[in-house]
């Protein structure tokens, strides 16, 4: 393992939106990231040169978070190369929108999927590596739907409520090990999945947040370093609301 890299940090679909900017957050000279992109993704090389022109060190792999061999190979090879895991942030996610009554199966399993067995996935790989080193945080990216509900998402939402949920249960069984498990939740974030919003929806959505804008990729981001810091070492099994005042 080189002696420059002094924290290894994994982040998931971290080619674009609040993936990237996490990536970014978490960028200097004594960090090694590692993020996936899944389907091929061109904005995961931008990301890369991004991470590299704030003096940091970002490699990009295609990986599946739904597939358990994906995840598995994946975490291999960073172990392989730096023996050590300390930051997971699992932040893939889809959305495949639509009432409940008009919702496909696939629709339902493609986002339980993604969002919520690739979280699983990836937290059971890096916590194995935690745990034998005895400090490691895994930070989870749920979302304000998942405590709100949200009409034409119940896949979405129930994905993210039990990302809320495993976070609970995880930071329990690791907490002994050193190693400390939150989730943040954002509200409505400008990002490419919002963006294909209508500008009616988009308008519905701001006039239920207290503070007046949607939240910028850095407002999740800055959070999510935060809770990876020395600064949060005794908070854990907490689901922090990131939403400008939208859910209280």
């Amino acid at each position: 393992m080189s002696e420059q890299v002094k924290r290894t940090v994994v982040v998931t679909g971290g080619s674009r939106g609040i993936g990237r900017a996490i990536c970014l957050a978490f960028a200097g000279p004594d960090t090694q990231i590692f993020f996936n992109y899944f389907p091929e993704d061109p904005e995961a090389v931008n990301t890369e040169k991004l991470v590299a022109s704030i003096g940091g060190a970002a490699k990009s792999a295609l990986m599946n978070v739904a597939s358990e061999q994906d995840v598995e190979s994946f975490f291999d090879k960073i172990l392989e190369e730096t023996g050590k895991i300390d930051v997971l942030v699992n932040n893939a996610g889809i959305t495949r929108d639509t009432l409940l009554v008009r919702m496909k199966d696939k629709e339902w399993n493609d986002v339980i999927d993604v969002n919520l067995k690739g979280t699983f996935y990836c937290s059971r790989a890096a916590a194995k590596a935690m745990m034998k080193q005895r400090y490691g945080r895994i930070i989870n990216v749920a979302s304000v739907v998942g405590a709100t509900g949200n009409a034409g998402q119940v896949n979405y939402s129930a994905s993210k409520a039990g990302i809320m949920g495993l976070t609970k249960t995880i930071a329990l069984e690791l907490a002994s090990r050193n190693v400390t498990v939150n989730a943040v939740a954002p509200g409505y974030v400008e990002t490419d999945m919002t963006a294909v919003l209508s500008d009616k929806a988009k308008t519905a959505m701001l006039s239920r947040i207290p503070l007046g804008r949607g939240a910028k990729p850095e407002d999740i981001a800055g959070v999510i370093a935060f809770l990876a810091s020395d600064a949060a070492a005794y908070i854990t099994g907490q689901i922090i609301h990131v939403n400008g005042g939208m859910y209280m």
